[in-house]
């Protein structure tokens, strides 16, 4: 076997990535492009001596790295993130066919934010610090001392973007890595493993490991030597992975499903509304933020569904690669199964689909919007993760935000209302980690991400990133007592 395949022109090295070198594995798994199901390559399929090997280089490599200057560790980050410039097309058209995600969206949105990922916690790590201050004339000094090895275990929903928004902070906080992708979408890691070894990134600083779930999961996120896990999925591997942290009483950062919401009032812009609405269907639905969930104002709901129906069987579903695509295929044949029963059981149970509510050739799935839901129902409760959306009415603001907050779940939310006060008193009773207002999807590095309820433990970004990838240190000096003072 080939140690290299080539995806639309570019090689891409199938190997693990460990302590600085090119690892093979016994075993390998196939991996599929969604755009066609056609095989793209065998890639090494790891376990617990892959897991142990990754760990132990990220273990020996962690002293000198967490020593390594600010300034130093800051311009390597830049370097990776210029690399990451430098193949941008590259990343685009092998992730695009490795996940299915919109080429156009690669290109323009996805890529550059990679990059830019790098760049910002590389630049918030120079400015990381506190302020000094006083008890009872005693000095308190706060520090961001690295961690140590962690492990990060990524999703296949949109797998360099979600890896790096981990591995940046880690890399920056001074930790060592042992990123993990998702089997179903594992070779953008790859790549990036190249371009941080041509950064000048030091052997076994970041490894990459491949295999399936538990295989080598669970040899990770048990090993006494990781000091932090970093994990983005569904919420019963989450639990898994929690068990085996426990014995060691390693440090979690969790981000889970979603059922998020979107509150339409009666006096909300219609058509903004319905251009939130529609654009849940982005990435064929397989979004944890997606506001999966439409609460409509019953007065305006009528007019609301006849403007959605309009603009959202309007949208092009087919190749990704194509620039009028709208929609591309769902992940994989299992994925299409599993949204496929959603709707069935959906549709058995009494509801009705306005839209959609079929399976199409390949792997994609029609654009589905369901009506006549019950609240406690499966498809109301329940994350689908595909391009499926409900909808239910509601005639006032307690009742739209008891609709909203009733689940388990407290991703995310929207509101679309063009009343300001509405708005304040609307978020400020919203379970959820983020709120966005007459917008979707608008993220700033600066700001806390992270879910409340099931839909995660803890918060990144800014400097919640540096709070969970470091031991946080508070040192405490006395006003005198030195035996060299003489002043």
């Amino acid at each position: 076997m080939s140690d290299n395949i080539t995806v639309a022109g570019v090689s891409v090295d199938t190997r693990h990535w460990i302590g600085g070198r090119r690892v093979a594995s016994a075993g390998t798994f196939t991996d599929h492009s969604p755009i066609d199901g056609r095989p793209l390559g065998e890639i090494a399929r790891g376990g617990p001596a892959e897991a142990e090997a990754a760990v132990a280089a990220a273990r020996d490599a962690f002293p000198g790295w967490a020593a390594t200057p600010r300034a130093e560790r800051a311009r390597i980050l830049h370097a990776i993130a210029d690399g990451v410039e430098k193949r941008i097309e590259e990343l685009a058209i092998v992730e695009t066919t490795d996940n299915g995600a919109l080429l156009r969206s690669h290109r323009r949105g996805v890529m550059p934010r990679v990059a830019h990922n790098f760049r910002f916690f590389a630049d918030w790590l120079l400015r990381l610090d506190h302020e000094d201050f006083e008890t009872r004339g005693h000095t308190n000094h706060v520090s961001w001392d690295p961690a140590g090895p962690c492990v990060l275990i990524t999703p296949w929903n949109a797998p360099l973007m979600l890896a790096t928004w981990k591995v940046a902070p880690a890399l920056a906080a001074g930790d060592t890595v042992v990123l993990k992708p998702a089997e179903w979408s594992p070779l953008t890691a790859s790549l990036l493993a190249d371009i941080a070894a041509e950064a000048g990134l030091p052997a076994g600083v970041l490894n990459v490991v491949q295999g399936y779930g538990s295989e080598i999961g669970d040899a990770l996120t048990s090993h006494p030597d990781v000091c932090r896990i970093s994990f983005t999925g569904s919420v019963p591997t989450a639990r898994r992975i929690a068990g085996s942290a426990a014995a060691n009483l390693t440090p979690l950062s969790l981000e889970l499903g979603g059922k998020s919401p979107l509150l339409v009032f009666a006096d909300a812009d219609l058509d903004l509304a319905v251009d939130l609405a529609v654009e849940q269907y982005d990435n064929a639905g397989q979004v944890c933020l997606a506001a999966t969930r439409l609460l409509v104002e019953e007065r305006v709901a009528e007019e609301f569904t006849r403007r959605f129906v309009e603009k959202a069987t309007a949208l092009r579903q087919g190749d990704p690669r194509d620039e009028d695509t709208d929609i591309g295929p769902t992940i994989h044949s299992r994925q299409l199964e599993k949204i496929d029963g959603f709707v069935q059981r959906a549709v058995a149970a009494g509801a009705r689909a306005v839209i959609g509510g079929h399976r199409k050739d390949g792997q994609f799935y029609a654009p589905t919007l369901l009506s006549d839901v019950e609240q406690d129902s499966e498809i109301v409760q329940e994350e689908v993760f595909g391009p499926v959306l409900t909808l239910q009415t509601f005639t006032g603001e307690d009742e739209a935000v008891r609709l909203a907050n009733d689940t388990r779940f407290g991703l995310a939310a929207t509101v679309a209302t063009g009343d300001r006060e509405r708005a304040e008193r609307v978020t400020a009773r919203l379970v959820a980690g983020t709120v966005w207002v007459n917008c979707f999807f608008v993220r700033d590095l600066r700001a806390p991400f992270g879910g409340s309820r099931q839909s995660g433990v803890g918060r990144e970004g800014g400097t919640w990133s540096f709070d969970f990838y470091c031991d946080l240190k508070n040192t405490v000096t006395a006003p005198k007592g030195w035996a060299n003072d003489h002043g």
